[in-house]
């Protein structure tokens, strides 16, 4: 507490600066001698005692000591002051008169308030208890609570309404604790506390935010003390169990009260709000309404909020009404939450329209209309409000910047975003919490994770929103790891976590590599007793179903106490992802069973699930069906999911009837287009429609690219995938992950490993796609030493390896024939990976042991594999007996093959293969003559090669080709060449029963030697020759073109639908193992 002198000074300097200039040549004739003198031994800060006599002493000469009495200002100091404070200085309706009626209550000026204080120090004036009040008040209105305390402690006298006044001081400037210590002195005192100082405490304990225990005392001690009944009191406590979350508890309260006021009625409005339950805000304010009692400002704009958060349009309009009817549509407070309110009902035109007709706009009203425009996504009108409000309003804070960042939350609106960040800065704003967070938000949702991380560690400050978006952005980039540890930091440092923390870490975990992790989070949760809260719930069942866990998904859900529609998308999307089509309808009837309404997410997440031939005719036009019944059909992502469905089971002709059906194509549509295509094996479809989607004007997006370049890569044609690439770069989407993964592998399909390793991200950074990228890469490409290096590279560095990554890895070694290495690897897959054999893992090993002659351990692998073997199993099997002339285990696989398919060609000319090798012609015969009863056609051969913008393609014996009589030609002068450089043919692979002449004749008329013949004819000589087959490369084939290269000094890439074939100086990179 300052000293009396101190204080004494610090009042009185406003006096002296309050007193005109005297003009040039006049004499100020007004002002008193005392008043001067005074002022200047205030400034000189002269000791009190010698102030007091001054004061004595100037008084004596200039005026009537006896004019002076109690509770008035009389002479010419008063007349005077009041008439000059009067004009210049904010007391209104003040004089000599009705200051003893009014005190101190009526200043709009601190300034003024301490002037008119010190003339009555200097003019002794003795103020009484109630003028002593109104200074109380006047002083903590302004903020000065020392003062305010000081006066309070000089009064020989005080009533209720002093402590009354200190006590609400305190709480209004946010000194909560030293609140609670005046209550307690004043209890001490033997002072008994009245209604308006109980609820001045409780108001205490309700803003702190950290005094629940304290509200509790005064809530026990009001019910003590008998003042419950007190509505003022009443009001406070159900304000202060609303604001700590114990709705129920004033809602009792509340219904206890025997009296109500419309203060009381909006406390319990608020509480219901800040609990997110806004449909009870409007239940309680239809009872308010029934029971005659009319809503002031704030409860209006409670209620106006709710409805925005119902986004029931129906009742926010029936509550404008009564806006209007009672007359608040002028209220600042009122027309910012219709603002919120119409936005919430994207109704942007109608916010504008209550903005524009405002009378008077607080800086709320500016940031509300920014907000409308950024929850509608509109960068620009958000940016142009802020471009006014910085013109006509000249004042900007926290929430403000923020709006501006969330809008700029995208890559196409980050350079704004970077803007706004400089502004931060610029204004000093850049220690501020909230605004770190938007910026974190910014940053992730823009797919800058490094930005983010940047702004994070710069953060002096950090709360719990801070560490949830920091881990949120590692989640959302694909870093689970170093989300997972933002929560292992926060337990370290004993940090108090919420249910979105575990949300997100839940989110971390939903990738196979963090099996062990995800049941530890699972148990932290347990622990901290979130497990019952919606969103952890909802979180749990999403994780399991990504992890393959539906059984632990199914107990979640059946767990939690009031599992939503959220939770059951969930477990269906689940269903969906694990391919369990029948799981998921099955849920979906439980989700109508319990009166669970459907949404569009629903129904994508059922159809979703439909991913093959037999699922359509039994789930997936069913459902079709059903969405046309209820309604969903107009929905886009809806029809966007049935192209997806259509596409998947086989039946791309109805996904292009939906597609051609549709009035007004999203680019969404567009892109689900692309990608069905693409995944149907029509690549020249897809890349068909992407050309339509640039001529119409779609605005490509990253998902556009990513279908073109899948179906550039299926189609492995170069030169549209370069040309792709150079879109991209044009448009700047190559920093996007899934893009870069997208022409990193349709560059690894088009045989371009230099430009693979060019565009591959540094270890650090990449995803596990784009390992499992890399590694597939150089499997195909005959690089199998480097795809081992690149695995084992991955566990070092990278995040866990997949199912994908051990697809291709054993496909590395079975096609470099490392038999005892892949054995290896598929043995860790689950014991060191915990990553379960799937199928495709399983046609890898059969693969591995058929190709290297262990064919009976082939066969007893099929046995006693986890998963029920498919065609490819057996085909691969088949294909194994072949290469090594095991006639009657071909006969057997055949049998199998041909129960899970009677029409799979492939069985028949297998087996006719196997039985061609070993001279049983008269089985061949048979055999053909089976498969043209059964009216069972071969796949032809065919081969083909990419000039410029056109294809040539060759089949058997290929006749009719432009420059059919220069190919024989050139494989006339090949077959010399060769045989002059020691090539021999193999007729064993000519499968036709005639002389060796014939058979050789027949092998120089294979379709991968015709399109070579026409590469080497119509491509320069220095250039590499890219030829493709439909079918696996003949071995008489590989030998001829190792030859060729040789001899013609050219580099010839030749890949089939396994592999690359990468041939140069007589040799190829399979090493002869394929």
């Amino acid at each position: 507490m300052k000293t009396k002198t101190h204080f004494l000074f610090s009042v009185s300097r406003s006096v002296f600066n309050t007193i005109p200039k005297t003009p040039v040549g006049k004499t100020r004739q007004w002002a008193p001698v005392s008043t001067i003198t005074t002022a200047s031994a205030l400034i000189n800060e002269t000791p009190v005692e010698n102030f007091a006599e001054q004061v004595k002493d100037d008084d004596l000469k200039t005026s009537n000591a006896g004019s002076r009495r109690w509770g008035c200002l009389d002479g010419d100091i008063a007349k005077v002051f009041l008439q000059q404070q009067h004009t210049d200085y904010g007391i209104r309706c003040l004089n000599a008169v009705n200051f003893p009626l009014k005190g101190f209550s009526e200043i709009t000026s601190q300034m003024a308030g301490k002037a008119l204080h010190a003339f009555c120090i200097v003019g002794s004036v003795n103020l009484g208890i109630f003028q002593t009040n109104t200074l109380i008040n006047m002083y903590s209105k302004f903020g000065n609570i020392e003062h305010a305390r000081y006066v309070f402690d000089e009064m020989r006298h005080r009533n209720e309404a002093s402590w009354s006044t200190m006590l609400s001081g305190y709480v209004r400037v946010g000194l909560y604790e030293e609140a609670v210590g005046l209550f307690c002195q004043m209890w001490g005192l033997g002072v008994e506390p009245n209604g308006f100082m109980v609820a001045s405490l409780i108001t205490a304990c309700s803003r702190s935010g950290y005094m629940a225990d304290e509200g509790f005392q005064v809530h026990g001690f009001v019910v003590k003390t008998g003042i419950l009944g007190d509505v003022y009191v009443g009001t406070a406590l159900v304000h202060f169990y609303g604001s700590i979350g114990l709705v129920y508890n004033a809602q009792k309260l509340f219904e206890e009260m025997p009296d109500h006021n419309v203060v009381s009625w909006t406390s319990l409005m608020v509480g219901y709000s800040d609990s997110g339950n806004p449909g009870e805000v409007l239940n309680v304010y239809q009872r308010m309404r029934q029971e005659g009692v009319s809503g002031n400002q704030n409860t209006f704009a409670t209620v106006t909020s709710s409805c925005g958060l119902l986004e029931d349009q129906v009742l926010g309009y029936q509550v404008l009404g009564h806006i209007i009817q009672y007359g608040f549509e002028d209220s600042v407070s009122v027309a910012n939450s219709l603002i919120s309110m119409f936005s919430s009902f994207s109704s942007v035109e109608e916010a504008c329209y209550v903005f524009d007709h405002m009378n008077e706009c607080d800086i709320i009203s500016w940031n509300a209309m920014i907000s409308a425009y950024a929850h509608h996504g509109l960068c620009r009108e958000s940016l142009r409000c802020f471009h006014w409000m910085r013109h006509l309003h000249n004042e900007t804070n926290s929430t403000t910047l923020s709006s501006l960042l969330s809008v700029c939350s995208s890559v196409d609106n980050l350079k704004w975003g970077r803007g706004i960040h400089g502004l931060v800065v610029k204004l000093g704003l850049d220690s501020n919490v909230c605004i770190c967070n938007t910026l974190l938000t910014l940053y992730s949702e823009a797919g800058r994770s490094e930005d983010a991380e940047l702004v994070f560690q710069a953060m002096t400050e950090r709360d719990l929103i801070s560490w949830n978006s920091m881990m949120a952005c590692y989640v959302q980039d694909g870093k689970c790891l170093d989300g997972l540890k933002i929560l292992a930091e926060l337990l370290q440092m004993g940090k108090v976590m919420n249910h979105v923390t575990f949300a997100s870490a839940l989110a971390a975990c939903s990738n196979p590599e963090c099996l062990i992790e995800s049941k530890i989070v699972h148990a932290l949760i347990i622990v901290a007793g979130f497990h019952d809260f919606l969103i952890v719930g909802n979180a749990l069942v999403t994780m399991y179903g990504k992890l393959g866990m539906m059984m632990e998904a199914k107990k979640v859900l059946q767990t939690m106490p009031q599992p939503d529609r959220v939770t059951w998308n969930a477990l269906i999307g689940g269903h969906a992802e694990n391919e369990e089509p029948n799981e998921a309808v099955k849920a979906y009837k439980l989700i109508r069973e319990k009166g669970i309404p459907a949404n569009y997410i629903t129904m994508v997440s059922v159809l979703g699930a439909c991913s093959a031939p037999d699922d359509l005719l039994k789930h997936g036009m069913p459902i079709h069906a059903h969405i046309v019944l209820t309604g969903f059909e107009s929905d886009d992502y809806v029809k966007n999911s049935l192209i997806t469905m259509y596409a998947k089971c086989g039946d791309l002709n109805s996904s292009n009837y939906i597609f051609d059906g549709l009035g007004n194509k999203s680019p969404i549509t567009w892109n689900a287009m692309v990608a069905a295509n693409a995944h149907h094996g029509c690549g020249e479809e897809a890349l068909k429609i992407f050309g339509e989607m640039r001529n119409v004007g779609v605005n490509l997006d990253q998902f556009s690219f990513s279908g073109g370049l899948a179906a550039t890569a299926n189609l492995a044609v170069l030169e549209e995938g370069q040309q792709l690439h150079g879109l991209v770069i044009k448009l700047g989407f190559e920093s996007d992950l899934h893009v870069t993964n997208a022409a990193m592998d349709m560059y690894g399909k088009c045989g371009e490993m230099h430009d693979v390793l060019k565009m591959l991200p540094q270890p650090i950074n990449r995803s596990r796609l784009s390992w499992n990228i890399l590694i597939s890469a150089f499997a195909r490409h005959g690089c199998f030493q480097k795809a081992r290096e690149t695995f084992h590279e991955m566990l070092k560095l990278g995040p866990k390896p997949d199912h994908v990554t051990f697809v291709s890895l054993l496909s590395a070694c079975n096609h470099g024939g490392l038999v005892d290495e892949g054995l290896a690897y598929y043995d860790s897959m689950t014991r060191e990976f915990g990553v379960f054999p799937g199928i495709e893992h399983c046609v890898c090993i059969i693969d591995l042991l058929g190709r290297s002659g262990r064919l009976s351990h082939a066969e007893g692998f099929i046995k006693e594999m986890p998963v029920p073997p498919n065609d490819l199993a057996w085909r691969s099997l088949l294909a194994a007996c072949r290469i090594h002339g095991n006639l009657e285990l071909a006969r057997k696989t055949a049998e199998h093959l041909l129960e899970l398919d009677p029409s799979d060609d492939s069985a028949y000319v297998l087996y006719s293969n196997v039985c061609a090798t070993s001279g049983k012609w008269e089985d061949v015969e048979n055999l053909r003559k089976e498969m043209g009863s059964n009216n069972i056609k071969k796949q032809p051969a065919c081969s083909w090669v990419k000039l410029k913008d056109k294809v040539h393609s060759f089949g058997m014996g290929e006749k009719y080709h432009p420059q059919a009589s220069r190919i024989s030609a050139k494989l006339g002068e090949l077959m010399k060449m060769t045989k002059e450089a020691g090539y021999v043919p193999d007729t064993s692979f000519a499968l036709h029963d005639m002389d060796e002449e014939q058979k050789e004749y027949n092998l120089w008329n294979h379709s991968e030697r015709l399109a070579l013949a026409f590469g080497l004819i119509n491509t320069p000589e220095s250039s590499t020759l890219r030829i493709f087959k439909n079918l696996r490369v003949c071995g008489d084939c590989h030998s001829v073109y190792k030859f060729v290269s040789g001899i013609v000094g050219r580099k010839i890439v030749l890949r089939d639908p396994y592999r690359f074939h990468h041939f140069s100086g007589g040799k190829c990179s399979c090493g002869d193992y394929w």
